[in-house]
């Protein structure tokens, strides 16, 4: 009888051990796919954001609007910039303004990469801001007929970016485009320096 004691808790253990090693090990996520990098919603969205401001743009008609190449003249994309810091930008900030830059420039538009040039102060980490006072100024040097600016703003739940192309001459806006990003994990790693 006291065999049966003794094998009655040795059994029981038995099964826990077993119970223990079949609990299923926590598997590392999938890395993302080439696939899924091509199909990416923030790309679109941003290319899509592009568009819409384009849409309502009607090239300014003044002589000194033209290039010596008989083209129209240039657009100058600024880094975005975060609303309640204006005087700071983050990842987000300066890969929404190439992602602009780039799509304006496949629609056709003539776009100047500021990076290339010596003449533009370029604070570092942040990218090319355009404060009111350097507008004129720095669109005079470059011939542009136009300044894309924009600000984002972190709301919790989205991040929303508010994009205006505007006359250097009189600071007029002439289109504007205001969309929202969902802040996902990847949105929120691209303002993390902006975020307590």
């Amino acid at each position: 009888m006291s065999k049966q004691w003794i094998a009655i808790p040795l059994l029981a253990s038995l099964f826990l051990v077993a119970g223990c090693e079949t609990t299923p090990s926590t598997a590392k996520p999938e890395e993302p796919t080439y696939d899924q990098a091509a199909m990416s919603e923030f790309i679109r969205a941003n290319y899509a954001a592009a568009a819409e401001l384009l849409k309502g743009y009607q090239p300014l008609a003044a002589a000194n609007n033209f290039s010596n190449n008989g083209g129209s003249a240039p657009l100058i994309v600024s880094t975005l910039v975060n609303i309640d810091r204006l005087d700071q930008s983050s990842t987000l900030g300066r890969l929404i303004s190439e992602q602009l830059a780039s799509r304006i420039s496949q629609l056709g538009q003539n776009v100047v990469e500021l990076k290339l040039r010596n003449s533009v102060f370029m604070k570092q980490n942040q990218g090319e801001f355009l404060l009111t006072r350097e507008i004129k100024e720095l669109a005079s040097a470059h011939r542009a007929q136009a300044v894309v600016v924009g600000t984002y703003a972190d709301g919790g739940d989205y991040v929303f970016v508010s994009l205006k192309l505007v006359n250097p001459a009189n600071s007029l806006i002439l289109s504007s485009y205001d969309y929202a990003l969902p802040m996902n994990r990847q949105v929120r790693r691209l303002t993390s320096n902006n975020r307590p």
